[in-house]
């Protein structure tokens, strides 16, 4: 994509939804990273719905390493790779107890540091909490990103480093979240759904679905 498509692109994305937010749950900095810990191949609807109980009851690193990691898992149980994430948690929790008085620290290095936090889920929490201007790469963003041309790579990391010289102004605070909220809803794994994309024009995807099928066999063309 050139520069003014990019910009098209972002500028299309922000006047469908002027102010998007993550769809995890959560009531301050520390649950909002417990929760993207647990959202790792899991869905953010069922994060929420193993956390709402949780975070009425745990606030606080301290409050969860007196809940203890067996208490945890009562929890979490329904969601992936459970066992793993509970350890992670309270290890994490202990570490900022330990180390940042509590408090979740405001850094990128620090944030990679705790247990169970990749790059993904320290830039979401940087972006989210802390209003930086991240560029956090997951699946969805991962998709959309080589999909459409707007920044190829073969790992998440290049895909960010594409996204951090190629995203311009005033779009970069929440250009993350349009670009997962797309991939989630209309530029899907299996089908992407080119047929109600607002930036079909501008993608560079050669197998565009410009029709949306109604029944095995049959396509309908989308309404003009």
């Amino acid at each position: 994509m050139t520069r003014e498509q990019i910009f098209e692109f972002f500028r299309r994305l922000a006047e469908a939804n002027p102010s998007p937010e993550t769809e995890l749950e959560f009531g301050n900095t520390y649950q909002l990273l417990v929760a993207v810990v647990l959202s790792a191949q899991a869905t953010d609807a069922g994060v929420n719905k193993a956390t709402r109980r949780l975070f009425q009851q745990v606030k606080t690193p301290q409050q969860m390493v007196e809940l203890g990691e067996e208490g945890l898992k009562e929890h979490i149980k329904t969601i992936g790779l459970f066992n793993a994430k509970a350890k992670n948690v309270i290890a994490l929790s202990e570490k900022l107890i330990a180390d940042h008085q509590g408090e979740v620290p405001r850094s990128l290095e620090a944030l990679i540091a705790l247990p169970g936090v990749g790059r993904k889920t320290a830039n979401v929490v940087l972006n989210c909490a802390f209003g930086e201007e991240t560029f956090a790469v997951d699946t969805h963003v991962f998709r959309v990103c080589n999909r459409t041309g707007l920044a190829r790579g073969k790992t998440p990391e290049q895909v960010e480093a594409k996204l951090e010289k190629r995203v311009p102004q005033p779009f970069r605070r929440h250009a993350h979240h349009w670009l997962i909220l797309h991939g989630r809803y209309t530029c899907k794994a299996r089908l992407p759904e080119c047929w109600r994309c607002p930036v079909v024009d501008l993608c560079a995807y050669r197998n565009k679905v410009l029709e949306k099928p109604v029944g095995k066999g049959k396509r309908a063309s989308a309404p003009s």
